[in-house]
């Protein structure tokens, strides 16, 4: 074949090939921005590589055995790996004296109040974050900066409520499974059997949810006191937290 008949495309240097740091990355509010995978930016190109691995393999065990509890152990495994603080690194946000404090009365007592950091609220009663009426899952994962940079708005929610009437929105966790069963995050229910059978003595007329992904210096500094005020004023004597 002569020269004039080489039909070899020449490379073109204006295409890019995505490094595996670059595709783990893309998963955290990137270009492929999907929260259930978001931890593999928090892994270093090698760990994030046998971690790809360890699922692909461990998906070949499902299509061959259809043991697909297996594969959500793994999942969950590799993410508590992704999430544990690495050796030497300092704590941001630590709180050393506190909050543990001993409760003043029984737990069959007490007067127990639900707080989430879920970012549940009730319809009708939308935050409207930003003041964006109806704002998406889709809008509030890609605003995430926004809601990191500020202060957290409190919805109250009375534990009276009707799973149908209750919503969530939060750009820091996919909430697809929440949205399905919410008492997975905001467990208003069990904690109305556990007072109906006596375990703890009475339930807040009102829990309270947040959208976690916000300001923590004014959390910490500014809002929950004040929330904590609150929650004084309505006789709590104890207060259940459900981290997101």
């Amino acid at each position: 074949m002569s020269d004039q008949d080489d039909t070899t495309v020449p490379d073109d240097p204006t295409t890019h090939v995505e490094t595996l740091e670059e595709f783990a990355n893309s998963f955290f509010y990137g270009s492929r921005s999907n929260l259930n995978l978001k931890f593999l930016a928090s892994l270093d190109p090698s760990d994030a590589a046998d971690t790809i691995g360890a699922l692909l393999d461990t998906i070949d065990d499902v299509l061959d055995h259809g043991d697909v509890r297996a594969l959500v152990d793994r999942f969950i495994e590799v993410q508590q790996q992704a999430y544990r603080p690495r050796a030497g690194a300092t704590e941001r946000f630590a709180y050393p004296t506190g909050p543990f404090s001993l409760p003043s009365k029984p737990l069959s007592e007490s007067r127990v109040a639900l707080v989430t950091s879920s970012g549940h609220f009730v319809a009708g009663d939308d935050p409207q974050p930003f003041g964006v009426t109806d704002m998406t899952q889709t809008e509030a994962e890609a605003r995430i900066s926004d809601f990191l940079r500020a202060a957290p708005t409190l919805s109250s929610i009375p534990t009276d409520v009707a799973a149908a009437d209750l919503r969530v929105r939060h750009g820091g966790y996919p909430v697809a499974g929440v949205a399905d069963d919410h008492q997975v995050a905001l467990p208003i229910g069990h904690l109305r059997h556990l007072a109906e059978q006596g375990r703890i003595g009475e339930l807040a007329d009102r829990a309270y949810s947040f959208v976690g992904a916000a300001s923590q210096l004014r959390l910490r500094d500014r809002v929950a006191p004040e929330w904590a005020d609150l929650l004084r004023s309505e006789q709590v004597d104890l207060v259940l937290l459900v981290p997101v």
